[in-house]
C-alpha cells in the first residue's frame, strides 16, 4: 500500500489564529488607533458592569444597605467627600459609582437582548419576504412600513404602556426589563428585514440557488445555509450601531418614567432621579451616570463606524 507523502511545497490549511491575523478586519484594526481605543473602552465598561458585585462598595438594590446619614455626599476630591464613596452619594445615601456599575449592567443586557430579538425577527421575515415574493412579501413589507411610520420612541412608549396596563400591579416591576426588550425590538426589526429582503432578492436569482432548487433542496435549507451567510456582513454592522441606539432608547424610556423602576436602576433611571437635584447643587448625581451613558454609546458607535468601513470593499 503506497504511502502519501506531504511535499514541503504543498499548501496546508492555516490555523484559525493565523487566518485572523491575515484578515482584513485585523489589518484595519491595527491601523485604526481610534477603533482600538473605543474597543478597549467598551471592554472596560462592560467588564466593570458585569463585575459590579465584586467592584461595588454597596448593593444599590438592597434597601438595607442604604445609609441615609451619608446622603448627598460630594465626590471624594471635593471638600466633604468621604471614602469609599468615590463619586459621592445620592439623596438616599446610595453610592453613585455602585449605582452606575449596576445600572450599566442592566442597560447593556437590555440593549443586547433587544438587538438579538429584533435581529432574529428581522432576519426571519426578511429571508421569507425576499425569497417568497408575491403576496407574502407585500404583507410583511407593508407591516414594516406601518411600523416605520411611527417614531421609535412613541412606539416603545405605547407598547410599554399597554403591557404595564395588562399586567397586575405587583408584576410590573419584575417584568419591566422584558417589556422594554419587546418595546425596543418591535420597531427595530424592520431595518434588518428590509436589508435582508433586498439582499435575498439578489441572491435568489443566482446560479447556486437555482441549482439548489433543481435538486429539490427545501426552501428553508436554502435560505438558512446558502442565502443567509451572504447577507450577514451589512447586518453585523447594523446590529453594532443599533446596540448603541437600543441603550439610548432604554435610557430615554426610563428617563420618561416608562422604563426600569427606581428600585432597579438603569442609566436612564439614574439620570431621571439625578435630574431633579441638578440645580440644588448635587450635580454629581446626574452628571456621572450621563457621562457613563455617553461613553458607552460613543464607544459602540465608533466601533460600528470602523466595522462598516473595514467591511466595505470600495474602501480597501
Amino acid at each position: 500500500m503506497a504511502s502519501t507523502e506531504i511535499s514541503p511545497d504543498m499548501p496546508t490549511a492555516a490555523p484559525a489564529k493565523s487566518r485572523w491575523r491575515d484578515s482584513v478586519l485585523w489589518w484595519s484594526l491595527k491601523h485604526s488607533s481610534l477603533a482600538i481605543a473605543a474597543g478597549l473602552l467598551l471592554v472596560l465598561l462592560v467588564a466593570s458592569s458585569f463585575l459590579a458585585p465584586l467592584l461595588a462598595v454597596q448593593d444599590p438594590y438592597d434597601l438595607a444597605a442604604l445609609e441615609l446619614w451619608n446622603a448627598e455626599l460630594p465626590p471624594i476630591w471635593i471638600e466633604g467627600g468621604q471614602w469609599p464613596y468615590l463619586l459621592g452619594t445620592d439623596i438616599q445615601g446610595r453610592d453613585v459609582l455602585s449605582a452606575i456599575l449596576y445600572g450599566s449592567r442592566a442597560s447593556i443586557i437590555i440593549g443586547l437582548a433587544s438587538v438579538a430579538l429584533s435581529l432574529a425577527v428581522g432576519l426571519t421575515f426578511g429571508l421569507i419576504a425576499g425569497y417568497s415574493g408575491g403576496w407574502v412579501d407585500n404583507i410583511l413589507m407593508r407591516v414594516g412600513d406601518i411600523l416605520l411610520s411611527i417614531p421609535t420612541i412613541l412606539m416603545a412608549i405605547l407598547v410599554s404602556a399597554v403591557f404595564r396596563e395588562l399586567l397586575p400591579t405587583g408584576l410590573r416591576d419584575a417584568f419591566a426589563p422584558m417589556i422594554l426588550i419587546v418595546a425596543i425590538s418591535l420597531a427595530a426589526w424592520v431595518q434588518y428585514a428590509r436589508t435582508v429582503r433586498a439582499l435575498t432578492m439578489v441572491e435568489r436569482s443566482k446560479e447556486y440557488v437555482q441549482a439548489a432548487r433543481l435538486i429539490k433542496v427545501r426552501p428553508g435549507k436554502i435560505m438558512r445555509k446558502h442565502i443567509l451567510p451572504n447577507t450577514l456582513t451589512p447586518i453585523l454592522v447594523a446590529a453594532t450601531l443599533n446596540f448603541g441606539l437600543a441603550i439610548l432608547t432604554e435610557a430615554t424610556l426610563s428617563f420618561l418614567g416608562v422604563g426600569m423602576p427606581p428600585t432597579e436602576p438603569s442609566l436612564g433611571t439614574l439620570i431621571r432621579i439625578g435630574n431633579e437635584y441638578l440645580f440644588s447643587g448635587s450635580w454629581w448625581i446626574v452628571v456621572f451616570p450621563a457621562a457613563q451613558l455617553c461613553l458607552l454609546v460613543l464607544s459602540v458607535n465608533v466601533l460600528g463606524d470602523w466595522l462598516r468601513d473595514a467591511l466595505n470593499p470600495k474602501l480597501r
